[in-house]
């Protein structure tokens, strides 16, 4: 199997056009003697949305790797796959993210939960965890109600993984993700998943657990910064605990989902990695996109134009946007700036709206968060779009390379 290094950090890159910007920043971390291996990534959705093949994002990434003698370990993530949707990734990909979020809750037949408890009875009763002050008690009832919630899941991830074992062989990374769904998972549930995904014999890498609070799209994390550092330092004892009882891969990682832009939860974070020398999968969600539209914007002139149409026209269809995404955004209509408002700004104007600076006394969230999931609509302007940012690739590229250093990577890493 491959084994993942031991920081790695998502770059999304919806257009393709960015991915010499993006390695940017890696190449500087790594001069800080920080070394972070890029993984982009793009889900079948966005292809779909965009009429790309990942073999598009493929080729970008290795153009960016030869253009800046990038000598290092870099991966191309199927983001989010299925069974019905990942064989179009097999080839050009080196990393998986198994998508079981729509399986949690479903129960599995009787006579397998059954089975998992027999073989698991050390799940029941009081449960001591390194790092962890208080056991877990958890009673019968509990390690079924448990079982019967994510036992299924991980049967399903167990499905896919073998399905692309069997199409390329054991060299790529697997990572699982359950974070896309209604409620978080706690660090006793995150352990039972552990073992049933140990079962299924999964070299799992990286998991993605669902954590408390909102992890929306492109702006900040909302909710106690406090219980999260909790929880995500409780996950890394549960993992270490893991791997140890079950024979996981020692890299194996947490992986923070919709992790772009959580400015308030990367200090508790980099605490915590200061701390125990774990590792950690960072997945950025798409951001590259919005600086796209920021350097547009910072150009001026026709650039600018053009970024204000695609508000204007994202406006005009946004519950249409907004809705594959309603579980990660939240948007008040009543602070969305009209169209005209928003014709009538300066470059100056738009950019601070957009750019993810909180203190900025001109930064709109819910401006941001309507423009993140609106790439639909550069999508259909096809050439119009692509032909500008070839024009004004070199602001765009600042803007990419300075988001993913400085606001990222450095509060994380450096």
């Amino acid at each position: 199997m491959k084994t993942i290094a031991p920081f790695t950090f998502g770059v999304g890159d919806r257009f393709a056009h960015q991915a010499c910007a993006q390695l940017a920043a890696f190449v500087t971390a790594s001069t800080h003697g920080v070394e972070i291996v890029p993984v982009w990534n793009k889900s079948n959705r966005e292809h779909t949305i965009i009429g790309s093949e990942p073999s598009g994002t493929r080729e970008a990434a290795d153009t960016a790797v030869t253009a800046l003698a990038w000598e290092k370990e870099y991966y191309l993530d199927a983001d989010h796959i299925n069974l019905s949707t990942v064989d179009r990734f097999i080839a050009p990909c080196d990393f998986f993210t198994l998508d079981v979020a729509d399986d949690i809750g479903q129960p599995a037949a009787p006579t397998d939960v059954q089975a998992f408890l027999q073989k698991h009875a050390e799940l029941i009763g009081s449960i001591q965890i390194d790092g962890i002050d208080t056991p877990f008690i958890i009673s019968q009832e509990e390690a079924e109600r448990i079982s019967n919630k994510f036992l299924l899941a991980t049967q399903k991830a167990g499905a896919i993984y073998r399905h692309i074992l069997a199409a390329k062989g054991p060299d790529f990374i697997t990572e699982v993700s359950m974070d896309e769904t209604d409620s978080p998972q706690t660090p006793p549930e995150l352990l039972f998943i552990l073992a049933a995904l140990s079962d299924q014999e999964i070299p799992i890498q990286t998991i993605a657990p669902k954590f408390t609070g909102r992890f929306n799209k492109g702006v900040d994390y909302v909710g106690d910064v406090v219980q999260f550092e909790k929880e995500f330092n409780d996950d890394l004892a549960v993992i270490a605990h893991a791997v140890k009882a079950y024979g996981l891969p020692s890299t194996l990682k947490l992986s923070v989902h919709s992790g772009s832009d959580k400015f308030s939860i990367y200090p508790a974070i980099r605490r915590a990695l200061q701390r125990t020398g774990a590792g950690l999968h960072i997945k950025t969600a798409g951001t590259n996109w919005l600086e796209e539209l920021i350097g547009l914007a910072e150009a001026d002139g026709e650039a600018l134009a053009l970024a204000k149409e695609i508000y204007a026209k994202a406006l005009d269809y946004k519950d249409a946007l907004c809705q594959p995404y309603a579980t990660v955004i939240d948007i008040d209509d009543q602070k969305l700036p009209s169209a005209e408002t928003v014709n009538s700004w300066t470059s100056a104007q738009y950019v601070n709206a957009l750019r993810h600076i909180p203190s900025c006394p001109e930064y709109n969230p819910h401006f941001r968060q309507l423009l993140h999931v609106g790439f639909k609509i550069a999508a259909q302007l096809g050439a119009r779009y692509t032909d500008a940012l070839k024009t004004h690739r070199d602001i765009i590229a600042k803007n990419v390379t300075e988001n993913l250093l400085d606001r990222h990577v450095r509060p994380l890493f450096l």
